[in-house]
């Protein structure tokens, strides 16, 4: 064996290895995906609600200052 086809094994070993790596942070970064897209549906929730907690607050008080 010549001394390229060596370097070609090499090459070609550390690619399947690169490879391995690669779809496995593929994987873990789908699940990631998965989990941060729970938390911002859960933000948005918590938003809503304290912007409308606000908006009725914020109506009780106006009321009050009218009848003063």
């Amino acid at each position: 064996m010549s001394s390229t086809d060596n370097y070609r094994k090499e090459v070609m070993a550390h690619l399947s290895y690169i490879k391995e790596r690669v779809d496995l942070n593929s994987a873990k970064l789908d699940q990631l995906n998965g989990r941060v897209r729970k938390n911002e549906v859960s933000i948005g929730w918590i938003k809503g609600i304290g912007g409308a907690i606000t908006f009725i607050i914020s109506i009780i008080i106006a009321w009050f200052k009218i009848d003063n």
